[in-house]
C-alpha cells in the first residue's frame, strides 16, 4: 500500500484544483506528508511578448518587469488558494512558483523533490479541457515517475 510522504499538487487556480488540493491535504493529513502545491507560469507568455510578427515593441527589460509581476501575482494567488483549508495548519505545505511549460516543470519538480503522489485536477480552466482530460493532467500521468491521482 502507498503511504505517501511527499505530496505535489499542480493548481491554475480553478475550482478543479482546488479540489485536488483539497485531497492531498485530507491525504496528508491522514499520513503525516508534506504538501508541495506548484503553480506553473507558462512561458508561452515571452514568447508571445517577444514574437517578430508583433506590431508592439517590448524590450527585454519590460518583459522581464511583467514576469516579476505574474510571479508576485501568481504567489499571492497560491497564499490565498492555501489559505482557504484549514488542513494546511496540520501539515506542512510548501508553495513554489516556477515559470516554463506547466506539464515540464511539473515533472521536474516531482522528480527534483522526489515526490511520491502527485494530485493533479483532471480538468483546467482552459476551452475544450472542460470536455476531456486536460493535457497538461494527461502529460503528468504519462510522464511521472510516482502514482498520479486524478481528480474532478
Amino acid at each position: 500500500m502507498l503511504v505517501p510522504t511527499k505530496i505535489l499538487v499542480p493548481t491554475d487556480f480553478s475550482g478543479y484544483s482546488d479540489k485536488a488540493l483539497q485531497q492531498a491535504l485530507d491525504i496528508a493529513v491522514e499520513y503525516k506528508a508534506k504538501v508541495y502545491v506548484v503553480h506553473v507560469v507558462h512561458e508561452r507568455i515571452q514568447r508571445v511578448l517577444t514574437d517578430d510578427y508583433s506590431d508592439v515593441t517590448i524590450t527585454p527589460k519590460e518583459i522581464q518587469k511583467y514576469e516579476r509581476t505574474l510571479v508576485k501575482t501568481a504567489r499571492s494567488k497560491l497564499t490565498k488558494q492555501i489559505g482557504k483549508f484549514p488542513q494546511r495548519k496540520e501539515v506542512e505545505v510548501v508553495p513554489e512558483v516556477v515559470s516554463g511549460v506547466p506539464a515540464e516543470e511539473i515533472l521536474r519538480v516531482q522528480q527534483e523533490r522526489g515526490i511520491d503522489l502527485v494530485v493533479i485536477a483532471s480538468l483546467g480552466r482552459t476551452g475544450i479541457a472542460r470536455y476531456l482530460i486536460g493535457g497538461v493532467a494527461r502529460n503528468v500521468l504519462k510522464g511521472a515517475k510516482c502514482p498520479v491521482l486524478l481528480t474532478k
